[in-house]
């Protein structure tokens, strides 16, 4: 049915402001001047959990006026980025929930857009979340 609501009353969660590792450890009492003449511009930076997760965690749910952080949907330990490869786990607010394919379509999408085209990015239901997660397999 295309007006059902399949959670009419999540549960929401406050948002905590969040400190990346990277940032502590970039951060320095003194600058080496040597080391920020050695920099070359042709370096490739990694990408982390952290930035991933900041770029999926203000992603409107498609029922709720919330994000998918608020609603605990993402969360960065659900993050695992190895090399050029980036897994997404996400968790539906509820077993039945009908707007899981299109939440992870909406994760890829952002995720596809955002990142240089050397990342594969693999979108899952973390395991035991969802009645059908097997459906596809």
């Amino acid at each position: 049915m295309p007006g059902e609501i399949f959670n009419p009353n999540p549960t929401i969660f406050s948002i905590k402001p969040t400190v990346r590792k990277s940032d502590l450890s970039k951060q320095s009492l003194w600058i080496n001047e040597k080391a920020v003449q050695d920099d070359s511009l042709d370096d490739v930076d990694a990408i982390d959990q952290d930035e991933i997760f900041d770029l999926i965690r203000s992603i409107d749910d498609p029922e709720h006026p919330n994000t998918l952080e608020e609603l605990r949907v993402v969360s960065a330990p659900q993050i695992n980025v190895t090399g050029n490869r980036v897994f997404v786990e996400f968790t539906p607010t509820i077993p039945h929930c009908g707007m899981s394919t299109l939440i992870g379509l909406s994760i890829r999408v952002r995720l596809l857009r955002s990142l240089p085209d050397r990342y594969k990015v693999d979108i899952l239901l973390k395991p035991g979340s969802h009645q059908s997660e097997h459906a596809g397999a």
